[in-house]
């Protein structure tokens, strides 16, 4: 099997690809024409920050897995992997440490203001007057918003610098919020009032886009800090940059409306040319230590995938099945018994959903677990029964 690795990828972990007895084949740079015909027959496609659009999808009539080496899944078409039986997985929190370091950097370059004082330093002022005026941030309040791997490294280092953590996601509950150590806040404008820094670390999805709006930022605090390491579609920067200059916000960001998407290349910015404002060009997952660690991770599905036919971390999985009911066939393990099996359940219009069969040892019988759209009747139950080699036949509904 061919695997297409379309973006920077170590070299060790391309090796152990290889070692798969795969036929890897590692291009960057490409544009989606490009991925369009080196996808073609690839097997398996391993992406970082490439994107992957319908088109790529449709083209590649052999491409069984993608794989995302990173965080989410925002830069692939997911439903067009779906509509075609294409897995789609990533590595989540294989970068979290990577980014919350990020996260408190851009928290301490702003209370500090590092960036400034070393523009000064470059122009060969000594101005230790002014950038000693520093808050501190030992004792103030953090909210977090978003609680997955990412948001509890935060949760750590900010728990380390002394802040005093709050915290809101969708699935956090006062109850969970006690067992981790951080005040709960029942909404995200809630934790904004609270809090002197407010950090985000959450996916972009339909539920999240333009989440931090103009209520949300302007329920913050005067001069409070704004940190965004996650994806620059959760924030309204219309309204961020309108507030930078209304309530003397200061922001921390490693994403940007517009960046972007190849490696070095001409940007400009409104909010980062404001005052108040530390960027970064979206290197958050950008450490050696979480580059190996998410190629480690991608290795693994791949191997899994290979060996098991399982994938971890897919994310297109149906969470709920159309199956209302399971044919259990205890069967001899014999050439063409589930094909006979299928063959009846085809002539009664009954769509099979999952199929599952289980080897006994010394592989002389087994049995199939079929989940069906519809309950067979009794006519095609006696008919599976008197298959050959079929040992017995029961239906369980599912509910």
């Amino acid at each position: 099997m061919r695997v297409l690795v379309v973006d920077p990828f170590p070299e060790s972990a391309l090796a152990e690809l290889r070692a798969l007895g795969l036929d890897v084949e590692h291009r960057t740079g490409l544009d989606e024409a490009a991925l369009v015909a080196a996808a073609r027959d690839a097997g398996i496609l391993v992406v970082r920050s490439t994107p992957v659009s319908a088109k790529v999808i449709q083209a590649a009539a052999r491409l069984n897995l993608i794989v995302r080496a990173g965080a989410g899944v925002n830069t692939i078409d997911v439903r067009a992997a779906s509509a075609r039986a294409i897995y789609v997985a990533n590595c989540p929190g294989k970068n979290a440490t990577a980014v919350a370091e990020l996260t408190m950097g851009l928290i301490l370059a702003l209370d500090r203001r590092i960036s400034d004082a070393m523009a000064e330093l470059r122009a060969g002022k000594w101005n230790k007057k002014e950038f000693s005026k520093a808050a501190g941030i030992h004792g103030r309040s953090i909210g977090i918003a978003g609680m997955g791997s990412i948001g509890r490294e935060v949760l750590a280092r900010a728990h380390a610098f002394g802040l005093v953590a709050h915290a809101w996601s969708r699935s956090l509950t006062p109850s969970s919020a006690e067992e981790l150590g951080v005040a709960y806040a029942s909404s995200l404008e809630q934790l904004a009032s609270r809090v002197d820094i407010l950090t985000l670390h959450l996916p972009l999805g339909s539920a999240t886009k333009n989440i931090v709006g103009r209520d949300v930022i302007d329920a913050m605090k005067e001069g409070a800090m704004l940190i965004n390491t996650s994806r620059a579609e959760i924030v309204d920067e219309a309204a961020l940059r309108a507030a930078v200059t209304k309530k003397k916000l200061r922001v921390g960001v490693d994403v940007l409306e517009g960046e972007p998407s190849v490696g070095e290349a001409a940007f400009s910015s409104p909010l980062v040319a404001l005052p108040g404002v530390v960027a970064t060009p979206h290197i958050g997952a950008s450490t050696d230590q979480a580059q190996s660690a998410i190629a480690g991770e991608t290795v693994r599905i791949v191997r899994s995938f290979l060996a098991e036919g399982m994938v971890p971390n897919v994310v297109n999985i149906s969470a709920t099945s159309p199956a209302r009911s399971q044919l259990v066939v205890r069967h001899l393990d014999r050439v063409g018994v589930l094909a006979n099996v299928l063959a009846v359940i085809k002539r009664h219009q009954i769509n099979v959903e999952e199929v599952s069969n289980t080897i006994f040892e010394g592989a002389e019988a087994a049995c199939a677990k079929m989940r069906l759209a519809d309950r067979p009747t009794d006519d095609c139950l006696t008919e599976l029964g008197a298959i050959g080699d079929v040992l017995h036949v029961d239906c369980v509904s599912l509910g």
